[in-house]
């Protein structure tokens, strides 16, 4: 239907074309899943599957600040300060290729084995207003991941469910729906319901209530994995 052509900062030149097409919906595994997303990993869905974080932009933090260190010695627009231009920029776009590339697989293959997917609905740019956290916040990149889990559902017929923003999904059990309170203490990773005695990790813990709660908004449209 139509192209664009574009030159991104490292001078590589790329060729967006756009074309009709029909997209075949993937099979119905009769599956749900819930995702919690977090930073030491990535994502924790609740049939137990860990995807690890990465850490894509501390692996070449060091080497960024370095090649922006010899940039501001280089003399403005000489050859050289060219030259070394383009070695800064493609230092982000590495990482973000790697973090593109990372998320697509991982939002593909959720999409593609469940039928619901219940998320959370984060305020990502509430949540960016901590000091402690806005790094690696940054990194993770959990918008761009929901806008792909949401667009893909979409396109290959299945159903991304967001629970409430203040739906407590690491606070539940997901056994006995107790309200436990002590878990809003981020260092707390394990902890045992004083009401039904259930041991939970965390992150797999809300992965299960966010699972639960998809189905319910759904009035239980899928079978539970």
């Amino acid at each position: 239907m139509n192209a664009t052509i574009r030159r991104n900062p490292s001078g590589k030149f790329f060729v967006s074309i756009t074309a009709e097409s029909e997209v075949l919906h993937y099979k119905k595994t009769g599956t749900s899943v819930g995702i919690d997303v977090g930073l030491k990993d990535f994502a924790t869905l609740s049939d137990g599957t860990t995807y690890k974080n990465p850490r894509f932009f501390r692996t070449l933090e060091k080497k960024i600040i370095n090649a922006q260190r010899i940039l501001s010695r280089r003399q403005l627009s000489s050859s050289n300060w060219n030259k070394q231009k383009k070695k800064v920029a493609r230092l982000p776009e590495k990482i973000a290729n790697a973090r593109k590339d990372m998320l697509d697989k991982i939002s593909t293959e959720i999409v593609k084995n469940h039928d619901i997917i219940g998320i959370e609905d984060l305020s990502v740019d509430k949540m960016l207003k901590n000091k402690d956290l806005s790094k690696g916040i940054s990194e993770v990149s959990w918008a761009q991941f929901r806008s792909m889990l949401e667009y893909k559902s979409l396109w290959y017929g299945k159903q991304v469910i967001a629970a409430a923003k203040n739906f407590p999904s690491s606070q539940l059990c997901s056994v006995c729906n107790h309200k436990y309170k002590a878990v809003k203490d981020l260092a707390l990773r394990e902890w045992t319901c004083p009401n039904c005695k259930s041991s939970h990790q965390r992150d797999l813990n809300a992965s299960i209530n966010l699972r639960n709660e998809a189905l319910r908004l759904t009035a239980g449209t899928a079978e539970i994995a």
